[in-house]
């Protein structure tokens, strides 16, 4: 008999073996292969071919590294993380104003040429190392200050993304009320110019207001006023203490997110089946009630409405281009995270077709609920679309709820509506701290063994944090935090990133890696991305950030100078970490020049053929590679 012995580059730590004749029976080889510090084994039958070990659901693979229970806990975290917020308060609006339907042709192209190679990227890197945002620099060790930079700015997100969630708390605990707070003027926040929303007609608005912008309906005041009790502040300089109502709903979310998290993806998993589905049933329910209101369809008409000449305006394309980026939350150290605790072989190729596409089809599905509602508003108003329509936090905390309590059980609509955005917050906010913890904790084991005080420190810790942006002059903390740090560094770490991998590492040793996990090589198309078109679409988005970056204001009040200095030192800080570790590993290895270079930009696996001479990085054929 014949003990077969795989290819020489599928195996490069088990010497090569001569076929010799043994007893005739049935034996089975196991070998265990270090492969770019992946361990794994594969079995090989007299006769057979050699084929994964599978493990279990819900174990540990040959690390010990704890792996997803089932293949739907994986897709559901993904899909939940990437569906966020800004699928229902950013997308239907930015497609109504860019020419409607004209908008999805930036944004599918830049979706498939960009979103999706990227995407696919980074649940590759992560599945195929089995490290978290920064240890996966073990590729090519200068770029370990990248996965530091993506570390930091997810949890500078905590610091504010947790509060929005907290709002929609408050909000969720305010609708279990006969009567909705802010369905009438009246009470204690109320001003004396609180105006019934029934006097208010095109008419009445003057001076170019718009119904969106007008503050004195009592969902606009109970929003500013009740919650986040704005008049109280004179501005960013006037914070004045938390409140204590929202600290409370601010540390429930942290408690769901600790328990959430405690005991990593066996819990994280379990979790998602509630958090990444509900708001599709939800948005379902409010898309069929919304259809049956008065004026509905005039909202969906606008909404889908067809303007190509819209397409002339740099503009749309550079809202496609950062939406797309951000939906899809690429560089956030998430997926790379998620996917390290995948199967070695598991298709995260399909995985990122799949779970992209859910998230866009998503967005535009959101649209139709959103857009039904706003139509139904401009109709009872006598007001056209674009007077109601808005984003972000004035359609979700104002517009929506006001219509929300025009409607027969207006209570029980707002309480599903807000269970949907608590949980597109949380499950968002857990894959952010799940980055935080995934990412510190492979690179300082200490952290690993101690996994449930170190989540508690962190989600406390950003509690702690996010306790300035719950006080009175708490909304000018958060828009200046959701202005800097996560704009343009998180787009600075993601091109960095891309060129690592790409460049740096090598497209071609990347696609051979995706290769030795799926049993196929990546096409022509993904490694022209890779390589060429997504590193210059990131540059774009970058260069487009910084020069059309307007001034920072919250409505009518403009920040102070000296408050967008602190925004861009918030944004610096965490994209020092690139030049700063990168330094650091020059200096901190022995050797000529040279030879640092190379130990530098070489995989730590590698780092032998340093020793020999042999740096593929020194060689023209390694840059030429595709």
């Amino acid at each position: 008999m014949n003990i077969q012995v795989l290819p020489e580059h599928k195996l490069s730590s088990v010497a090569p073996l001569k076929p010799y004749k043994v007893e005739k029976k049935e034996v089975e080889l196991i070998l265990v292969k270090d492969q770019n510090g992946v361990q794994y084994t594969n079995s090989s039958i007299v006769g057979g071919t050699p084929s994964p070990r599978p493990c279990p659901p819900g174990a540990e693979d040959e690390e010990g590294r704890e792996l997803w229970g089932k293949k739907i806990d994986f897709l559901l975290s993904v899909i939940g993380f990437a569906v966020d917020l800004a699928n229902v308060w950013r997308f239907p609006y930015l497609c109504y104003k860019n020419g409607g339907g004209a908008f999805l042709i930036p944004y599918g192209l830049f979706l498939f040429i960009a979103g999706m190679p990227l995407f696919y990227m980074e649940l590759a890197l992560g599945q195929y190392n089995r490290e978290g945002a920064a240890t996966v620099w073990k590729i090519c060790p200068m770029f370990k200050g990248v996965g530091y930079t993506v570390i930091l700015i997810a949890l500078y997100v905590g610091f504010y993304y947790n509060v929005i969630i907290a709002w929609s708390l408050y909000y969720l605990f305010s609708s279990f009320t006969r009567e909705l707070p802010w369905q009438n003027c009246g009470n204690k926040w109320n001003s004396e110019n609180c105006t019934d929303p029934n006097l208010i007609n095109g008419s009445f608005l003057t001076n170019g207001t718009t119904y969106a912008k007008y503050k004195r309906t009592p969902a606009a005041e109970f929003y500013e006023r009740g919650v986040l009790h704005i008049h109280e502040s004179a501005g960013i300089h006037d914070l004045g203490l938390p409140r204590w109502d929202l600290s409370l709903c601010l540390v429930v979310v942290v408690f769901i997110l600790y328990f959430s998290l405690w005991k990593g993806v066996k819990s994280s998993g379990k979790v998602v089946y509630v958090t990444a589905t509900m708001p599709y049933l939800v948005l379902l329910v409010l898309l069929i009630r919304g259809i049956t209101l008065p004026g509905a369809l005039d909202g969906i008409i606008a909404y889908l409405s067809i303007d190509l000449n819209q397409l002339n305006d740099s503009k749309v394309w550079i809202d496609a281009a950062t939406q797309i980026f951000y939906s899809l939350g690429a560089g956030f150290g998430v997926l790379i995270a998620f996917a390290s605790y995948n199967k070695f072989d598991n298709n995260c190729y399909r995985d990122a077709i799949l779970t992209s596409t859910v998230n866009c089809v998503t967005s535009f599905f959101s649209g139709f609920a959103i857009f039904s509602v706003l139509g139904y508003m401009a109709h009872k108003h006598g007001v056209k679309i674009q007077d109601v329509a808005t984003e972000g936090a004035g359609l979700v905390f104002i517009i929506y709820p006001e219509a929300i309590s025009t409607l027969p059980l207006s209570s029980f609509w707002a309480v599903i509506f807000f269970i949907m955005l608590l949980t597109l917050g949380i499950d968002s906010a857990m894959g952010g701290m799940e980055a935080v913890i995934t990412g510190l904790s492979d690179d300082f084991k200490i952290l690993k063994k101690n996994r449930k005080l170190f989540t508690f420190v962190t989600a406390f810790g950003t509690l702690l944090i996010a306790l300035f942006s719950i006080t009175n002059g708490g909304i000018y903390v958060l828009t200046l935090l959701d202005r800097y740090a996560a704009g343009t560094s998180i787009l600075f770490g993601v091109l960095i990133e891309a060129i690592g991998v790409s460049w740096f590492y090598g497209v071609d040793r990347f696609s051979e890696d995706i290769e030795r996990m799926m049993g196929f090589k990546p096409g022509l198309y993904w490694r022209l991305c890779w390589k060429f078109v997504s590193p210059a679409f990131l540059l774009f988005v970058v260069i487009a950030s910084i020069v059309k970056s307007p001034p920072l204001n919250y409505d009518d009040y403009v920040f102070p100078q000296w408050s967008s200095l602190v925004g861009w030192g918030i944004a610096i800080s965490s994209m020092l970490f690139v030049p700063a570790y990168a330094i650091y590993k020059f200096f901190s290895i022995p050797g000529t020049f040279k030879e640092r270079i190379a130990y530098c930009i070489t995989a730590e696996h590698e780092h032998h053929l340093v020793a020999e001479g042999n740096v593929r990085q020194f060689k023209l054929k390694h840059w030429l590679a595709i």
